[in-house]
């Protein structure tokens, strides 16, 4: 029996876990009969310690769902048609919804596109970003083209990128590797193996040699600002750009410096260039050995995909949107909108909404932010949208994008089918 805990619902201690893992399976042998808890273990432990213990009822729930997938599909059927009683909603794959309708805003219409996924229940699907290249980070191409690649049943456009040369801007993991540094601390949404989280995210990244610790600013991100010190991979290209004024690149592999210039160097495969101020990354020269260490802030253990938008949505439950923090000013008005969130449930939910047209006005970040709370998310983020704003379900572009099949895109969300 699997006996991993939701991220979500139940994130507690493995202690509190291995002690009510045998008190569940007695409850669901003996059911009706009393379970006795100890009180040493609630004196001693849960009055110490500052979570929230689940019930036995939740608990038992929990495992008798693992047990038996079916629980898991009724509860959601049922929620799903108790929460959407007189909409047609159309069967997308086993787990997966799809809800196509116009929605009025101020009195002015919007067409807008729902998928709702609950991860319990599509067992046979996995949901992840994913590149336009799988060879480098500067491509862009269809939403279709990234789909029937990755056998997707669904996709939408993800963060927002460098429209001349596609590089994602902003933070992005696959499958626990980290493309890109984040910009400007922007939203991002972290997805687990059971359960999703958001928060703005900054980069924890340092080279450590001659007993010299330097800050490395960002990783596989466009120069903002001569005094910083980014470090590109092989995700990036073949060369690293060239340095800036008084700049010096660090070429490194297996934790040793293999040349140093201020010309663009080759990148090696499983090493990096360091590109920054030559005043910064001297200390470095004639270095035996450097360590380069590259996070994220928060760490988000476990975390297996990472990708950014901004601003906030909802956080908490409350709208909550940060376009100054976030220095998104620029993206406000009523716009085509792409938007990612979760409920309480754990279900996700993906939208879209086209604007720049007369039966479809768009979103203001509000508007977006409202309706994402109406479907029950507790936290959402904005994503890319205007030209970017695509939805592509089992072959079909289901929204109407200002340029018919979608913008080429640097990056999407997939919901794809498990190999």
């Amino acid at each position: 029996m699997d006996t991993t805990i939701r991220r979500l619902k139940l994130n507690i201690p493995m202690r509190v876990v291995e002690f009510f893992i045998p008190v569940v399976l007695i409850s669901l042998l003996y059911p009706g009969q009393h379970i006795f808890l100890p009180p040493m273990f609630a004196n001693d432990y849960i009055a110490r310690s500052n979570i929230n213990v689940p019930t036995l009822q939740e608990m038992t729930r929990t495992i008798e769902k693992e047990i038996n997938p079916q629980i898991a599909r009724d509860e959601f059927e049922a929620r799903i048609k108790n929460k959407y009683p007189n909409v047609r909603v159309n069967h997308v794959a086993t787990g997966v919804k799809h809800i196509k309708g116009v929605k009025y805003f101020s009195g002015r219409p919007v067409k807008i596109n729902v998928v709702i996924m609950n991860r319990d229940v599509a067992t046979n699907l996995e949901l992840k970003p994913a590149v336009a290249s799988t060879n480098t980070l500067a491509h862009k191409t269809t939403i279709r083209t990234i789909a029937y690649r990755t056998k997707s049943v669904v996709a939408i456009n993800g963060g927002f990128f460098k429209p001349q040369t596609g590089v994602p801007l902003g933070t992005l993991m696959i499958d626990g590797k980290l493309y890109t540094g984040p910009i400007y601390d922007r939203v991002a949404i972290g997805i687990f193996k059971d359960g999703y989280d958001i928060g703005r995210v900054q980069l924890d990244a340092k080279i450590r040699g001659n007993n010299q610790e330097i800050r490395i600013d960002n990783l596989n991100q466009p120069r903002i600002l001569s005094s910083l010190v980014l470090a590109y991979s092989s995700d990036w290209g073949s060369y690293a750009p060239p340095s800036p004024k008084y700049g010096v690149q660090l070429q490194i592999k297996d934790n040793k410096i293999l040349r140093a210039s201020a010309n663009p160097l080759p990148i090696p495969q499983g090493g990096y260039v360091i590109v920054g101020p030559k005043s910064k990354l001297e200390k470095l020269f004639g270095a035996q050995n450097v360590n380069i260490s590259i996070k994220t802030n928060p760490k988000w253990e476990n975390v297996q995909h990472i990708i950014s938008g901004g601003p906030y949505l909802l956080k908490d439950g409350e709208p909550y949107i940060d376009v100054v923090a976030e220095r998104l000013q620029s993206i406000g008005g009523k716009n085509p909108r792409t938007a990612i969130g979760y409920t309480a449930n754990n279900d996700l939910i993906l939208v879209t909404a086209d604007g720049r047209e007369g039966s479809s006005v768009g979103l203001t970040l509000t508007e977006l932010a409202q309706f994402m709370k109406s479907l029950g998310c507790t936290n959402a983020i904005n994503l890319d949208g205007g030209g970017s704003t695509v939805m592509y379900i089992n072959g079909q572009i289901v929204n109407h994008p200002p340029q018919p099949g979608g913008i080429a895109l640097s990056n999407v969300i997939t919901i794809a089918r498990k190999n």
